[in-house]
């Protein structure tokens, strides 16, 4: 059972990060048809020589339809004042409607999140180059939050997916790294623990789809990837508990690849996208180590 005061501070710490205003973009543009193939686009505040890097933010939520990449806005700005040129991503998430098994909105659509975060990226380089010039998309860093920290990993993996999955790059995706927070990085792990009501599952289809899906999803399944990764996670994270991250860390090293692993004590879940607290410093550090 969990500590009550561990549930009240997850509670505390919730409240802070969306306390903040949505910070509006400077510029948006669409990577496809579909209203939620959506890209906003921050530019970088003060006065940064020449372009910035790039930074494809995606955001959290469980992959579960109420929770779009609004509540991400202050992170985007955030990063903005920090220099970065930021790309918030938007893509399809699961219904909004509750499902009898689920016990609220399902988590995921499958194929269709994977599709949109592969069509966002391969997308990107030329939507930024029209829409915010600022932007040096050379320097690429992708950075997600807990469902989004899977979907980071998992676009630096495309290389290393099944052959023939839809998503499969020829060669690895041109960036400088990866910044994965909280990240759902191993999901047998976090299914055993039951990280955000089963969601894996869910995303994956339900139990009848795991084991053939989970090679084209699970960040855990697709190493090495050769790409510079580094996972910041709060030690007291009860929303996706440290195990999971650690879990995936482990597997890395196990495949022959170093994954940075930064443990926030006293910190957990969302701190991490809260530009009011210390952890999100940590945060903008550890992508301007990747992209400068």
């Amino acid at each position: 059972m969990t500590d009550p005061a561990a549930v009240e501070r997850d509670a505390a710490e919730a409240a802070s990060a969306f306390s903040h205003p949505a910070v509006a973009p400077d510029a948006s543009a669409a990577y496809g048809e579909h209203p939620d193939q959506l890209v906003d686009f921050y530019a970088p505040c003060g006065e940064t020589p020449g372009q910035a890097p790039l930074v494809v933010l995606l955001h959290g939520g469980a992959w579960r339809a109420p929770y779009d990449r609004q509540h991400a806005t202050p992170l985007a700005g955030f990063l903005a004042r920090q220099g970065f040129a930021v790309a918030n991503v938007e893509y399809r998430r699961g219904s909004s409607l509750p499902h009898q098994d689920a016990g609220g909105p399902v988590a995921g659509r499958w194929p269709e999140t994977l599709d949109d975060v592969a069509a966002a990226l391969d997308a990107l380089p030329e939507l930024a180059a029209s829409v915010l010039p600022q932007a040096d998309v050379r320097r690429l860093v992708v950075t997600g939050h807990s469902a989004g920290g899977q979907l980071a990993l998992w676009a630096a993996a495309r290389h290393v997916l099944p052959y023939g999955s839809p998503w499969r790059l020829a060669s690895p995706p041109p960036l400088r790294g990866v910044v994965a927070l909280a990240p759902i990085a191993d999901f047998a792990v976090a299914q055993e623990l039951d990280v955000c009501g089963g969601a894996c599952e869910q995303l994956l289809g339900g139990a009848a789809h795991w084991q053939d899906r989970l090679p084209y999803a699970d960040p855990a399944a697709l190493l090495p990837t050769g790409i510079a990764t580094a996972v910041v996670h709060g030690r007291e994270d009860i929303v996706v508990p440290p195990r999971v991250a650690e879990s995936y860390v482990a597997a890395a090293a196990k495949a022959g690849e170093t994954v940075g692993l930064t443990l926030l004590d006293g910190v957990g879940h969302f701190p991490l996208i809260d530009p009011a607290a210390d952890a999100c410093a940590v945060v903008a550090e550890e992508i301007a180590q990747l992209a400068w």
